[in-house]
């Protein structure tokens, strides 16, 4: 564990030496964001929209004492969604589709000797094909859990109004209560945390997959799996440190 851990550590390192040209890290970096964000977008909005309905279900079952108003319902699903859904379950969505990706893509081109043939030309391959994915996705993780926030919360008024659990000016109500800002600053910086463990770790198992096409396969699943370990560990870490 600390070979890989300080193999990792070099790998970081060797993103910023020998780098590339700025004009050409922004245009592959914008080229990552529209891979990494556009095309999760749908995936992110049908598990948000979910997820806040089913949260709200779930609190209106449970919250069935008279004496605790219904409102109440409108404020629980806020702050589970801001605190916890949004940004961890949105990132290990996104592990599973964009570390997979990244890790892959990384892969078939270390084994296709793609990678070799950069070195060749003189040009820092870990620079060229993994700095632009990391600063893509430290860029668009915050916008697509903002938009995750949203969704879930317009999931959650949905599913109560439709449900009669409670009326939406109830649930209105409630998402107003006692609202914290610094609770959306708190989710978005998990949100950056999260997008450079799982951009990186995925990297990092891409670029040094040695083998074949099996390899790959294994690469990229390894990399999902230590991807969502690391965000549910950040996770905790965020929470002990920031709340």
């Amino acid at each position: 564990m600390l070979q890989h851990f300080g193999k990792y550590l070099l790998f970081m390192l060797s993103l910023f030496s020998r780098g590339e040209s700025p004009r050409i890290i922004f245009n592959r970096t914008i080229d990552e964001a529209i891979l990494i964000g556009i095309n999760s977008i749908f995936i992110v909005a049908i598990v948000s929209t979910f997820i806040g309905a089913v949260t709200c279900v779930q609190v209106a079952y449970n919250l069935n004492n008279a004496f605790i108003p219904r409102s109440t319902i409108g404020f629980m699903v806020r702050e589970m969604t801001i605190l916890e859904l949004a940004p961890t379950i949105t990132s290990i969505v996104l592990a599973g589709k964009v570390g997979s990706s990244i890790a892959g893509g990384l892969g078939t081109m270390q084994i296709t000797e793609q990678v070799d043939a950069l070195e060749v030309m003189g040009i820092n391959s870990a620079s060229y094909l993994v700095l632009p994915k990391v600063m893509a996705a430290l860029l668009v993780f915050p916008m697509l859990v903002i938009l995750s926030m949203f969704l879930s919360i317009a999931g959650g008024y949905v599913a109560g109004t439709v449900t009669g659990a409670l009326t939406g000016q109830e649930y209105i109500t409630g998402i107003r209560e006692d609202f914290i800002p610094y609770n959306v600053t708190f989710a978005i910086i998990k949100s950056v945390v999260f997008a450079y463990l799982i951009s990186t770790i995925s990297s990092f198992r891409g670029y040094y997959t040695a083998g074949g096409a099996l390899e790959v396969g294994a690469a990229s699943t390894t990399a999902v799996t230590n991807s969502v370990i690391a965000v549910l560990i950040a996770d905790f870490v965020c929470a002990q440190l920031l709340l």
